[in-house]
């Protein structure tokens, strides 16, 4: 809780980086979840007495890292879900894969399938029982003889679905092991970080829009990370 990042906080809504191999919130590992460390935080700045509300609108995998909002209000939670619906709420990712797609830019839509059992996602046809559609845009910022940097931006948000797409456009994100990219990436962790949202805020209707760097470590520093994300880089 002490090493919470939090970028943004108002009455409404607060914005974290949610560290890599953090669970968004808790699961069958007991390990600690960014939905408690959040309510810990909150509970602790404000000295509330019992648990505070904490709404959980939208989910990173745990082994993803980067930007996520809660809703510190059930009015919150509720207008920023219907923004997630109607697609008004806008998630980027950053990914480096092993690899690159045919095109340097593109739109891909598969259906996806989920087996509960081993947590694995697969690309099925649309009829199979319970395959849902998924659909992202992605473009290809910067490659080297191995590796590239992509824009992602997810139109649905479904389980796991980047790395299972771009897995199916021959080239995985470097680090997943579950899905085919730690062929160059034994011990590293999985390269796909969610760098911008953007969100109507949920009572001043003010637009927000935050961004994120990626850690300084490989592969991320092979990149021009900062040129492609329009920031300045905090010294």
């Amino acid at each position: 809780m002490e090493d919470l990042i939090v970028l943004h906080e108002d009455n409404h809504v607060i914005v974290v980086v949610k560290p890599q191999n953090m669970p968004t919130q808790a699961d069958s590992s007991g390990d600690l979840d960014l939905l408690s460390a959040v309510k810990e935080y909150i509970k602790v700045k404000y000295e509330k007495p019992g648990e505070a509300y904490v709404g959980l609108v939208h989910r990173l995998d745990r082994p993803t890292g980067g930007i996520m909002v809660f809703a510190k209000t059930s009015k919150a939670a509720a207008r920023l879900c219907e923004q997630i619906t109607t697609g008004e709420f806008e998630k980027k990712y950053l990914a480096v894969t092993v690899g690159r797609p045919r095109d340097k830019r593109g739109r891909l839509q598969n259906y996806l399938v989920k087996d509960e059992a081993n947590n694995m996602v697969k690309i099925a046809p649309a009829l199979i029982e319970g395959a849902k559609k998924a659909v992202l845009d992605y473009n290809v910022l910067e490659t080297n003889d191995l590796l590239s940097l992509i824009d992602i931006k997810l139109i649905t948000g479904r389980s796991h679905q980047a790395r299972v797409q771009m897995k199916g456009q021959g080239c995985p994100i470097f680090g997943d092991a579950r899905y085919g990219g730690d062929t160059l990436a034994k011990g590293h962790k999985l390269a796909l970080w969610a760098y911008s949202l953007r969100f109507v805020h949920p009572v001043t209707k003010q637009i927000m829009v935050f961004k994120a760097f990626p850690p300084e470590i490989a592969p991320w520093k092979f990149f021009a990370v900062e040129k492609h994300i329009n920031v300045v880089k905090p010294e």
